[in-house]
């Protein structure tokens, strides 16, 4: 199943009109973004780099430098989940995961399925939530309606997330901090997971997916892009996709780059990861006019630029932009309503 998408690729967006309603949802949705960018750098002060952090982060971009995308994100050999999957559709699944941790709870995968009455051989969209994402009842919600529409639905723990969050921290706490290595493995394990999963839902007859990744979430679903192509479509809602942006200029990194400058690590040394962990430093795998990007007008994080300028690299993917912030739930009704309107 393709989507039936019109051309031009992207879609006519009006300026935001400059009227007092209009700059008032700025106002508040800035005010929003801005507070929640407080909170995470509150919990990052928990988390301080060390003595070796520059010569850990110097040997590990070093051998991550011969690797391509295919390589570091690859599935390891003899690694299938099919077994955890059984004949009939279940609540859920849970496996060990290929990438071991320091925190055993981050070591157990887990995907909560959402089966429509076709069971396997129906698409399955794979919804990957952002980060420290507050509940799964607005998933819960979107999965009911893609199950009207014919399709499966997934909901996707991600690393230090729901159930794979270590005793003693929040909710996705551990995911993104000044250790960028731990965050780069966790990217990494995020999409082997996903691939693993895939590849046992094939093994069950399903052979269409779809991608619905919010912010963090949009991050793991443009990196998956880089290196899956079974997608009928892939909605990335707010992604992180500029990654010198996000540690070097973000508000919610502010305690981050305290920490990566008082190590030492400069922005050269990351930049050398950029070819397996930034989405705008590389292609889309599957057909780019099967990609959506969604970019929210008043996005003090994922700025709609950076959304904009990745989109017009992969030739072919789609705009939508939407009146939020980076942080609301205005975003995920509009792309599913796209998506329907384009014969989901």
């Amino acid at each position: 199943m393709k989507l039936s998408v019109e051309k031009p690729t992207a879609l006519p967006v009006p300026e935001t009109p400059r009227t007092p309603v209009g700059q008032f949802g700025r106002f508040a949705a800035s005010g929003v973004d801005l507070l929640m960018c407080a909170s995470i750098n509150l919990l990052q002060s928990r988390h301080r780099l060390h003595a070796r952090s520059r010569e850990e982060m110097e040997h590990y971009v070093a051998a991550c430098e011969k690797l391509t995308a295919e390589n570091f994100y690859a599935v390891p050999t003899g690694a299938e989940i099919a077994v955890a999957i059984g004949d009939q559709p279940g609540p859920t699944i849970t496996w060990r995961s290929p990438i071991s941790t320091n925190f055993p709870a981050n070591n157990v995968a887990r995907a909560d399925l959402f089966p429509c009455s076709r069971g396997w051989s129906a698409p399955t969209v794979l919804m990957l939530h952002a980060l420290m994402s507050a509940s799964d009842i607005g998933y819960r919600r979107c999965a009911a309606r893609l199950n009207e529409l014919g399709w499966n639905a997934c909901f996707v723990h991600l690393q230090y997330h729901y159930s794979r969050v270590p005793r003693g921290y929040w909710n996705g706490e551990l995911a993104i901090t000044a250790d960028l290595i731990r965050n780069a493995e966790g990217l990494r394990q995020g999409v082997i997971e996903v691939r693993q999963l895939m590849a046992a839902l094939r093994k069950r007859g399903c052979q269409e997916f779809g991608v619905l990744g919010t912010s963090y979430g949009g991050w793991i679903g443009a990196l998956l892009a880089m290196v899956e192509r079974d997608f009928c479509f892939v909605a990335l809602m707010a992604p992180i996709v500029n990654v010198e942006h996000a540690i070097w200029e973000s508000p919610a990194a502010r305690f981050m780059r305290r920490e990566l400058r008082r190590a030492s690590i400069e922005p050269s040394l990351v930049a050398r990861h950029y070819h397996l962990s930034s989405p705008m430093h590389n292609q889309s795998s599957c057909d780019a006019d099967r990609v959506l990007f969604v970019a929210g007008e008043f996005d003090l994080i994922s700025r709609p630029t950076d959304v904009e300028k990745i989109q017009q690299q992969w030739q072919g993917s789609e705009l939508l932009r939407v009146r939020q912030g980076h942080f609301g739930y205005r975003m995920l009704r509009e792309t599913i309503a796209w998506l329907k309107a384009r014969a989901l």
